[in-house]
């Protein structure tokens, strides 16, 4: 009987035990959890008010590109040449049109202020000349205003196409293009084309530069109309 109540007392303190270990075991889980709650929420606005790493490393990265492109883009000789000195310039802007040029003084201005025109105007062909003066070069795929109000195409004395500032009578060439064939052109064409062609064609926009050019470029004689085919390919 003795081995039996023993038995009994040992189950019943072993109840109460586990019972014990239990409420303790869900009491230290519940202030672990409670405690990594705490942790995590601090991490989370510790990240929330910063910017996230992986923006702040691809930042690195694009600025260290960015940098790396400056220090690749070569300048020109001349302007490293011109900022070598501290010698103020006179510079000079011509203007190139497909038709006829024009030139300006823009001023005389200091390095810096060449440079930032240059940078400015991405398209601009600069140089220095012989005298230290800065040539900037503009092409323009247009008339010039003196082409556009006394621009003629005509034939010269060599029997070339030309383009004169005036009637092709004044002979003031501005441009000569490629020699006519004029036998065939004589045999070609009505006689007043011919007639209109040595008076000078007037012209006014580039449609009608273009179009005068397309049309005669079909009367250039053989080793004219093999270099222009050159230039083709």
């Amino acid at each position: 009987m003795n081995i039996f109540r023993i038995k009994k007392q040992l189950r019943r303190r072993w109840r109460r035990w586990r019972r014990a270990i239990w409420t303790i075991g869900g009491c230290g889980l519940v202030t672990m959890m409670t405690w990594l709650g705490l942790m995590l929420s601090n991490q989370m606005e510790q990240l929330m008010a910063k910017e996230p790493i992986a923006l702040e490393t691809l930042g690195i990265i694009r600025e260290a590109a960015i940098g790396a492109g400056k220090e690749t883009d070569l300048e020109p000789a001349w302007i490293e040449q011109l900022s070598r000195s501290r010698q103020r310039r006179t510079v000079h802007l011509n203007k190139i049109y497909a038709c006829g040029e024009e030139s300006s003084v823009l001023g005389t201005l200091s390095p810096d202020e060449v440079i930032e025109i240059y940078r400015a105007n991405p398209g601009w062909q600069g140089s220095l000349d012989a005298q230290g003066d800065v040539w900037f070069e503009q092409q323009i795929n247009e008339l010039s205003e003196m082409c556009r109000s006394n621009g003629y195409f005509g034939i010269d004395q060599q029997g070339n196409l030309s383009l004169f500032e005036g009637p092709p009578d004044k002979e003031k060439v501005l441009k000569t293009f490629f020699q006519l064939d004029v036998e065939t052109m004589e045999s070609s064409l009505p006689p007043d084309v011919l007639l209109h062609l040595h008076q000078g064609i007037r012209i006014q926009d580039l449609d009608e530069y273009n179009s005068v050019l397309s049309t005669f470029s079909e009367f250039a004689a053989m080793p004219a109309r093999k270099v222009m085919q050159q230039k083709d390919e």
